[in-house]
């Protein structure tokens, strides 16, 4: 399973912002396990679907929580190789740029690099991830009710840090022997979307080439 490609000892456990955990003993842990457990099967469009009688809010909360992880450890292992010379604007190839705003405290988006985006791209994750009004981790705190709004501007987000890495720090993931892995986790990202349609195509099409190449396999 993906999990246990992050505990063995030969890949670097370094994460780029510390891990998030979901509780032990929950629901939400009980259905992370779940997830672990049909991932280990290796088909990833029954992985993503919706186990029966459950919650698709809490669905998407354990599995955006996961996916923040992935993230975190697979750009935590390109970080050496993103830095203000390499990737002085965030982008994923020529023709994608991304400036950043969260709404709040940077209103107005802002042009900024690469390892600097991503730094508060993770950081205002993370800070959705901990607000308990958002990602409720007690059982029977509804979630609020512009939760898939949320979920889906993160997702959107974390989009942009796998795009990113695969359009211009692909070579270290190749010498880090990181390249299945990276495929294995995005391919899992990308039929998790699409199974509840929770990022838009235009979003997606940095990468939409390595998607129909990554999905046709699937149908």
């Amino acid at each position: 399973s993906i999990s246990s490609l992050f505990c063995s000892g030969s890949r670097s456990s370094k994460t780029f912002k510390p891990k998030k955990n979901i509780p032990e003993g929950s629901h939400q842990y009980e259905l992370l396990k779940h997830a672990e457990a049909t991932l280990g099967s290796g088909n990833l469009r029954m992985a993503v679907m919706l186990p029966e009688g459950e919650d698709l809010n809490e669905w998407v909360a354990v599995n955006t929580v996961d996916f923040f992880n992935q993230i975190n450890m697979l750009y935590g292992t390109i970080t050496d190789f993103c830095t203000e010379e390499s990737c002085p604007v965030m982008s994923a190839g020529p023709k994608y740029e991304y400036h950043w705003a969260d709404g709040t405290n940077i209103k107005k988006p802002i042009k900024c690099s690469a390892p600097k985006y991503i730094d508060y791209l993770m950081t205002w994750v993370q800070d959705q991830l901990d607000d308990e009004t958002l990602f409720p981790s007690k059982i029977g705190v509804p979630f609020p009710k512009n939760f898939m709004s949320v979920a889906k501007t993160i997702l959107k987000r974390l989009f942009r840090v796998y795009a990113h890495i695969y359009h211009q720090h692909f070579d270290p993931v190749i010498q880090l022997q990181e390249e299945a892995h990276l495929n294995t986790s995005f391919k899992h990202f990308i039929f998790f979307v699409q199974e509840f349609n929770l990022i838009e195509r235009r979003e997606l099409a940095p990468l939409q080439e390595l998607i129909e190449k990554l999905t046709s396999k699937d149908r």
